[in-house]
């Protein structure tokens, strides 16, 4: 990119063609007050906080955020013309805006606050009466206060540009403008973003209204696990209680965005807690009980079981330290019989790169050509979804999909809903094959639609047919992805957490017990499989997790564990990135860690694991696997063959997700998302408009 020179206060900086003045003097060090401008979102120019006195030009002050930088130029932003202007601008912002700042919960984060210090005057000179405006309604998580806006525009934007819902805009001209969503909840999975744009008190958050000040909160910097995305988050805690969750920065996983249930389903981490063991009397009723009881009952219920007839299953928000513990326990008594796919997806945890978002998440923005396969990524992976979109937005991608019929936020060829257009594709019949062949970076995304299902891994190896027939793997990119749904999955499957030799799968295991074969089953937080059938199958079931939710109650002994907000650990994302969650709070009642429970359940079955604290235990994890070690790295997989060939069902592609606010024990515990579930799910179907629809 070619640079210019421009003085900036007298300094010269180099800096690139086609900037504005505005990023000019960011990257200069020199700050820039502003409102409408963010760098995510095209330029409006509505606030005209911005002005710089800039040389050659008009004797007047110009909107840096709008200026494009030119060679020569001088810039200034600190003359009496620029702060004569900018206490002009702040005036007429705030003429109309409420004297609330001590009831406003945007309270000691407000850039009108901070800017109204260091540009306002120091008594206002407005007499006529302050204009008000109605509030609107939004949804259950936006709370509005539109007599504060400012009318940057920031909300209108994100919802068009990120988003790609456009339910919010600005209505009438000049004093009778109105930010509005015509009385509708806005109906996207990243709507509460608009909070953190609004630079006044406007837009807030609903649940969260009224509930704590910033300076009460202690923050943690963690890992979501509402998805496999692994959106960087702040943790937000008062006492014991996670008072709130927040985005953070980072530019390869989420910029600085997060779905609206990684923010809001917090509020189930209060509800239908486990906070003490439960142990399943003679009269069939679960009952409490201590924690050498409850580590007895299971050593009693495993005492002279074989190894094959001993079974293991992790959930999906299970920690990598909590899985590797398990599997050693699982070694140790001799069984084959481990699984993490809950949902039955064919992923073969031997070749990594059969199972990674290989071209990684920020990689989505060189694509040019994109086939989806069985996946509806607004619900499965909203900040994919983002990413997707914004390539759409301003690049040349052409993206087609195979599976079900979604509402998107970008164009889509829908060329086909099952495994018969997907073969036509692999052998090169269809059409859009010649379009993944042309482009320079073709990209394939495989959703658990696709892979889950009795045919997957015959559908596996038609997509990597595709992948080698199409060019999607060259030196320096591998177009092949594998989308999932679950935090802990590929950090199971990193780990080898998958039936060895003679060992049973999810299904086996579930027809093992049936059958009487396998008499003990160990549920490490899984609860989304065929649990109604493994309770009535008579096979004595333990389960450690944090919600009493499906597993709880198909288990014979119930051992509470901590959720992610309350335990360090380290996670695996979609594209194989090594993140660490950190503990913001601590589990309630007598609820511990999972790694510490394993270890004192393994002292009890007489095989104790060889660490004894946690720092041992990753150690041992991070000898044994060093990648998980590197942390913020998505190691490349090596390119290996995958899937078996063989005929597919004809069955359509179906998306695994029915109901996007309530996927997992917390989500489905949270009453926020129960609300969210009605406005924007029942009421859909109510109205017959379907999925995303």
């Amino acid at each position: 990119m070619a640079t210019i020179t421009v003085k900036i206060n007298g300094e010269e900086h180099e800096v690139e063609q086609g900037m504005t003045v505005l990023q000019a003097c960011e990257q200069a060090g020199v700050e820039v007050p502003r409102f409408c401008y963010h760098e995510r979102l095209s330029i409006a120019g509505n606030c005209r906080m911005c002005l710089v006195e800039v040389k050659p030009g008009p004797p007047k002050p110009a909107a840096s955020c709008a200026l494009p930088v030119a060679p020569n130029q001088e810039i200034f932003t600190d003359t009496e013309m620029v702060h004569k202007a900018r206490n002009g601008v702040m005036e007429f912002l705030l003429i109309n805006h409420p004297l609330d700042c001590p009831i406003c919960d945007q309270g000691g984060e407000c850039d009108l606050q901070d800017q109204a210090m260091a540009y306002g005057r120091s008594g206002s000179r407005y007499d006529e009466n302050k204009r008000a405006v109605k509030d609107k309604y939004m949804g259950p998580l936006i709370n509005t206060i539109m007599t504060r806006c400012i009318h940057c525009t920031r909300c209108v934007r994100f919802v068009a540009e990120v988003a790609g819902v456009e339910e919010i805009g600005l209505l009438n001209r000049g004093e009778n403008a109105e930010i509005s969503s015509l009385e509708k909840a806005v109906d996207s999975e990243l709507s509460a973003n608009v909070i953190d744009l609004c630079p006044v008190g406007a837009l807030t958050s609903k649940p969260y209204a009224f509930e704590a000040r910033p300076w009460e909160l202690k923050k943690t910097e963690s890992i979501d696990v509402m998805d496999a995305v692994g959106s960087n988050i702040r943790i937000d805690t008062r006492g014991n209680e996670v008072m709130r969750i927040l985005p953070r920065l980072n530019e390869d996983v989420n910029e600085e965005w997060i779905s609206d249930k990684s923010r809001y389903a917090c509020d189930g981490l209060r509800r239908q807690r486990l906070d003490r063991p439960y142990v399943r009397g003679e009269d069939g009723k679960l009952k409490p009980a201590s924690w050498p009881d409850a580590m007895t009952a299971i050593a009693k219920a495993a005492s002279g079981l074989k190894g094959a007839e001993i079974a293991a299953i992790s959930g999906d928000q299970a920690c990598a330290e909590s899985v590797y513990s398990l599997k050693k326990l699982m070694t140790a008594l001799g069984s084959p019989n481990t699984d993490c796919r809950q949902d039955g997806a064919k992923l073969d945890s031997g070749v990594r790169a059969g199972y990674l978002f290989n071209t990684t998440i920020a990689g989505i923005e060189q694509a040019d050509a994109l086939l989806i396969v069985g996946a509806n990524l607004r619900w499965e992976a909203p900040i994919i979804n983002a990413r997707i979109r914004k390539r759409w937005l301003h690049g040349n991608l052409k993206v087609a999909s195979i599976g079900p019929a979604v509402q998107t936020t970008y164009d889509v060829d829908q060329l086909g809903a099952g495994p018969e257009t997907l073969k036509e594709v692999a052998d090169g019949k269809h059409a859009f094959a010649e379009v993944l062949k042309n482009a320079e970076r073709p990209m394939l995304i495989v959703g658990p639609g696709a892979v889950a299902r009795e045919d997957g891994s015959a559908v596996l190896a038609a997509a990597k047919k595709i992948a080698d027939m199409c060019g999607l793997i060259k030196d320096d990119w591998n177009g092949f992805n594998v989308l999932h749904t679950a935090a802990g999955r590929v950090g199971a499957l990193d780990l080898g957490f998958t039936p060895e030799e003679g060992g049973a799968d999810v299904a086996g295991i579930v027809a093992g017990a049936k059958a009487g074969k396998i008499k003990l089953v160990y549920l490490l937080g899984a609860d989304e499989m065929d649990l109604i059938a493994v309770k009535e199958s008579g096979a004595f079931v333990v389960y450690q997790g944090h919600h009493g939710d499906a597993g709880a109650h198909a288990a014979d002994v119930i051992l509470p564990g901590a959720a992610y907000t309350e335990k360090n650990g380290t996670f695996v994302n979609t594209e194989g990135r090594v993140q660490l969650a950190r503990r913001a709070n601590f589990p309630p009642g007598e609820a511990k860690d999972d790694w510490a429970i394993l270890r004192a359940l393994s002292e009890t079955l007489g095989k104790p694991l060889p660490w004894i604290d946690f720092d041992g235990l990753r150690q041992s994890m991070r000898g044994e696997f060093p990648h998980l070690a590197r942390i913020d790295d998505a190691e490349a997989a090596t390119w290996a063959d995958f899937g078996t060939a063989g005929p597919m069902d004809s069955a359509p592609f179906q998306s695994p997700i029915e109901n996007f606010y309530m996927t997992d024990p917390i989500s489905r515990a949270s009453e926020t998302m129960a609300e969210c579930t009605q406005v924007f799910v029942l009421n859909r179907q109510e109205k017959g408009t379907g999925t995303n629809g």
